[in-house]
């Protein structure tokens, strides 16, 4: 039996019997149309058996979380950690099932974490170009006794071809200046705001703006291993325009397909647990009450804390 919740604890987690009108939204495998593409749609089924149904060349961007090479309970749907070479294996099978689904323009981004990024980043540029490791730090994470902390993870970004979107701009980041610089008495690379001195810089492929949802924020779910919005926002904000398709063909609990809509995209992802595909109904649902992306706003991604330290300042003052 669940405990009651902390007044402010919002995480996402009733029962498949509590799902209801969540699932309604969703589409199982079985109901597809061979080769016609569902709009702004939640399958459930399996990738492997599902990919295939979806029409070709359809995908302007994926976003790939599978399972990392470790033993993990996601609700009932098992993995069981696998030898380096079955590993390497499915990592194979689930990319050979993708690529027809990818335009010549498409980007692909593929979660790992550093035990499973070591076959992945082998294996991704056998099949298309990478273009580069993107490590995040995941701000929390288990001690070890005998070992370091693990809290950083990998996203490889590879494209099909040499013509890909890239748009810079769009994923700049606000970082707090704290000795602002002048030239004949002018700001030389930042402005002063409301919220204070700020310069908006080029992201580096070390990411550690990010906060993992934790129990007070609204996109936070039960899911072993969600990816932050924010994390998302980057990845579709750079790789996809307007009305761009993005599919993710191991949904979770869905922080793709929040985050596109949210993000004026469209999307098709699939995932075969269907308790986090009704989680996923009712973060998608919720957008209408709340479509803002922590830690993004004014089109700029801000620095972890900046700019609620620099409102608490003022409130002081």
């Amino acid at each position: 039996m669940k405990q009651n919740k902390a007044k402010r604890n919002r995480t996402i987690d009733f029962s498949i019997e509590e799902a209801g009108e969540f699932l309604a939204g969703c589409t199982r495998e079985e109901e597809l149309k061979d080769g016609v593409l569902p709009q702004d749609c939640v399958i459930i089924g399996d990738c492997l058996t599902t990919i295939p149904r979806l029409p070709k060349a359809f995908a302007d961007l994926v976003i790939v979380d599978p399972p990392y090479n470790l033993s993990k309970n996601y609700h009932g749907k098992k993995f069981s950690k696998k030898s380096r070479n079955a590993y390497s294996e499915y990592t194979r099978e689930w990319l050979n099932a993708l690529i027809p689904v990818l335009k010549p323009t498409s980007s692909i981004y593929v979660c790992s974490d550093w035990e499973s990024s070591m076959v992945i980043g082998d294996i991704l540029s056998e099949y298309f170009i990478l273009r580069n490791r993107i490590t995040w730090q995941r701000e929390r994470g288990r001690g070890a006794r005998a070992n370091w902390k693990n809290s950083m993870e990998d996203i490889w970004f590879a494209t099909v071809s040499d013509d890909y979107h890239f748009d810079l701009d769009a994923v700049k980041i606000r970082k707090r200046v704290i000795a602002p610089y002048r030239v004949d008495g002018e700001p030389k690379g930042w402005e002063e705001t409301d919220d204070g001195l700020f310069r908006d810089t080029c992201p580096m492929n070390f990411w550690d703006d990010i906060s993992v949802p934790f129990w007070s924020m609204a996109e936070n779910t039960d899911h072993p291993t969600q990816k932050p919005e924010k994390l998302y926002a980057k990845l579709i904000l750079a790789s996809s325009g307007p009305g761009d398709i993005v599919f993710d063909p191991f949904a979770g609990s869905g922080t793709a397909a929040v985050t596109a809509r949210k993000l004026g995209r469209r999307f098709v992802t699939i995932e075969r647990n269907e308790l986090y595909c009704a989680w996923t109904g009712k973060r998608l649902m919720d957008i209408e009450k709340d479509p803002r992306i922590q830690g993004y706003e004014d089109g700029v991604f801000w620095e972890r804390n900046t700019k609620f330290l620099q409102q608490k300042k003022r409130k002081k003052i």
